[in-house]
């Protein structure tokens, strides 16, 4: 529910929203009311505001808003499939112009996180922000031995903020999981868990230090991606100090032609570049956007990326990347059926799914696509297309993959904006069979036996013993189940008397076998042992449906 002091926020974003008039972004049939009602009571907005375009107005109010608004508004910027080109243009300028705070506040933060002056840290500190973003801002600097270096200092009073609006998205997440149809599948709370988590690990510079030392570890001496190296001695939760890198940013396409850059080999490498991270490291950059990658200006015939801001970085568990990439070769293979299949079998849809209607379904997103030429197919369209039949067929939302989406969506757009011919498909295609087969092929599954062999000889010796216990409680009857349902407990209970009929029936089937061998198959004894072993299912027969008649008079 939302709290009383959230309201002022909550008023606040309608107003900001309503006043630059951000309805107009929207086709008409999909404006909402409340905003028109808004724009009735609010003050006219001046005739400045009202020239503006409409997509400025736009990243104007994001900006206003703040960090997760920012953010929002970055991710936007990367969806030209969802958003007119105006106002995607537009919203680029979020990426890495917001307003700075001054200098003295960020010499007095570097002072408090590194534990003294700024000249007896650095040889020098420029006052004047290279860039300006919306969780920190980054200056220049230089070490004492004279190293260039480049210096993040987090935003006064970032961490409040950032509270105060994941509370309010905690709140609004509340209202949609009481009111919306479908919110077991939309998982409103894990989709706010996931951006709190994301903005966390972003806040934590120490952090992102970490990742930058990861990645720049996968890519040492690698001709397409360099990573600044980190400096620890100067870095701290609330400072980052890394190597000052220079280059052309991936989207001032007049300057990379200017120095000669190879960009169609710049536009493969990058797609490469995804497939790799993904599935050979399991870690990839997830904030991809054209802000954040440069040009190796050194290097035109065989071009390198530069990699900055590792805030946001991503990687799977186990299983969904199995899954994904078997669902990626799929679609390459056109394979209907198995991309059905494999959606069902990943637990990413209802196992009573009808497979047939499914492929079906997939098979009408797909074909249409198939008959363009190659280098006209988004790869990023097709899987968004994908995930929204999905949805219409019930699926879960998988809050783990949304960072993956939208680093595919940054990576192909980048890939369209150097060479716009590009053949996203068969690019990837072979790059990813290729990881796929070392990371599932024979000399994979040696090494992963090689590494699970030690623990399974270390857990051996107790191995006897357990299968021992758990051979005499079953044959005894007393194996307890912990379960806390009522109907699991119903269950419990026969399963108990199920195992006393067991040991009944086993104990007259070994008495009758016993006296049969004993008296050398007469037939007498023959007699008697069956007997004894019809009495003895009767027993067991009788216990069970007494117990079963019992749990069901509790149970009216």
């Amino acid at each position: 529910m939302i709290a009383l002091r959230q309201l002022p926020r909550l008023l606040r974003i309608a107003g900001m929203l309503a006043r630059y008039r951000i309805d107009e972004v929207l086709p008409p049939s999909r404006r909402p009311r409340a905003l028109a009602w808004l724009r009735a009571i609010l003050p006219a907005p001046g005739a400045g505001l009202l020239a503006l375009p409409r997509g400025e107005r736009l990243a104007l109010a994001l900006t206003g808003l703040g960090p997760i608004f920012v953010k929002f508004g970055q991710i936007l910027s990367t969806r030209r499939d969802l958003l007119p080109a105006d106002v995607a243009d537009a919203l680029t300028q979020l990426q890495d112009r917001v307003a700075p705070f001054p200098p003295a506040q960020a010499r007095a933060a570097i002072e408090r996180s590194l534990g003294g002056a700024i000249e007896a840290r650095y040889a020098s500190f420029d006052d004047v922000p290279l860039a300006s973003a919306s969780i920190a801002q980054v200056h220049a600097a230089t070490l004492a031995g004279g190293r260039e270096v480049v210096v993040k200092v987090l935003r006064p009073d970032i961490h409040a903020r950032i509270d105060a609006d994941v509370a309010l998205l905690r709140a609004l997440a509340g209202v949609v999981e009481r009111t919306h149809p479908s919110a077991d599948r939309i998982r409103p709370q894990e989709i706010v868990d996931e951006i709190e988590t994301t903005l966390t690990n972003e806040l934590d510079l120490q952090r992102e230090g970490a990742n930058a030392s990861l990645l720049r570890r996968n890519f040492a001496g690698s001709d397409d991606l360099y990573v600044p190296e980190v400096f620890w001695s100067h870095t701290s939760p609330g400072v980052l100090t890394l190597e000052r890198v220079r280059g052309i940013p991936v989207d001032d396409l007049a300057a990379l032609d200017a120095a000669g850059i190879d960009r169609i080999a710049l536009a493969e490498k990058g797609v490469r570049l995804f497939y790799t991270q993904v599935f050979r490291d399991n870690f990839f950059h997830a904030d991809a956007h054209a802000g954040n990658i440069w040009v190796d200006a050194t290097r035109t015939a065989d071009p390198r990326f530069i990699a900055l801001d590792f805030g946001i970085m991503g990687s799977l568990p186990e299983r969904d990347q199995y899954w994904l990439a078997e669902n990626f070769l799929a679609l390459f293979n056109q394979d209907y059926a198995r991309i059905a299949e494999l959606h069902v079998r990943a637990g990413w849809m209802p196992a009573n799914a009808r497979l047939d209607e499914l492929e079906a379904a997939v098979r009408t997103v797909c074909e249409p696509y198939f008959t363009r030429p190659l280098s006209e197919i988004s790869l990023a369209e097709v899987v968004v297309k994908l995930f929204e039949v999905a949805r219409r067929h019930d699926l879960t939302l998988q809050p783990q993959l949304i960072l993956l989406q939208k680093t595919l969506l940054n990576i192909e757009g980048v890939g369209r904006l150097l060479h716009p011919q590009i053949d996203i498909w068969a690019t990837a295609k072979p790059v990813l069979e290729k990881i796929w087969y070392r990371r599932r092929g024979p000399r994979a599954l040696l090494k992963a036996l090689r590494r699970r062999v030690p623990e399974w000889l270390a857990a051996a010796p107790d191995m006897p013993q357990l299968v021992h216990s758990y051979l005499s409680q079953a044959t005894t009857g007393s194996m307890e189940l912990r379960i806390a349902s009522d109907d699991l407990r119903r269950i419990e209970r026969r399963l108990r008397h199920g195992q006393r009929a067991t040991a009944w029936l086993s104990f007259a089937l070994v008495a009758a076998i016993a006296a049969a061998l004993l008296d050398g198959g007469a037939p007498r004894m023959s007699l008697l042992a069956a007997v004894a072993a019809g009495v003895g299912a009767l027993l067991a027969l009788g216990g069970a449906l007494r117990a079963r008649r019992a749990d069901d008079v509790r149970n009216r």
